[in-house]
């Protein structure tokens, strides 16, 4: 069940194409967790140049699809909306499987501390019941 459509999320979040990377949110929680997808399609604009003829999405951009659902619950609490969430940090990244074209991204991102203008979060990436990568994330709440 879609709760937010990609337009929706782009009232959220400031990225726009090409580093758009949330095609639905399923569940959310504001302040603790997110649940989302991206559909990974041949069209992306990296395919042309990241192993033409063996096509795999770079594993920045599935951190970056990371970091843009995680930034979700956090700006979906009172007093972090109408603000941005920056990327802070990356720990403990991991890549366990390639991602290729015609695979849905499910994103998890659980929100394991809040601070007064921060917070860190525990994001996963998988494709089917398959972690494909983990990251721990750093995120930076400041103005517009």
């Amino acid at each position: 069940m879609t709760l937010l459509t990609a337009q929706q999320v782009m009232d959220i979040i400031p990225n726009r194409y090409p580093i758009f990377f949330i095609d639905a949110v399923d569940e959310l929680i504001p302040g603790e967790k997110i649940v989302c997808r991206k559909n990974v399609t041949i069209n992306e604009q990296v395919f042309q140049g990241h192993f033409p003829g063996e096509p795999v999405l770079p594993g920045v951009y599935i951190c970056e699809a990371l970091a843009q659902a995680g930034s979700i619950p956090l700006l979906q609490m009172e007093g972090f909306q109408g603000k941005t969430a920056y990327l802070g940090g990356l720990n403990k990244v991991k890549f366990r499987q390639k991602v290729v074209p015609g695979d849905v991204l499910r994103l998890q991102v659980d929100i394991v501390k809040l601070r007064k203008n921060a917070g860190i979060g525990y994001g996963q990436a998988f494709v089917g019941d398959k972690k494909v990568a983990e990251a721990e994330m750093t995120f930076i709440i400041g103005a517009k």
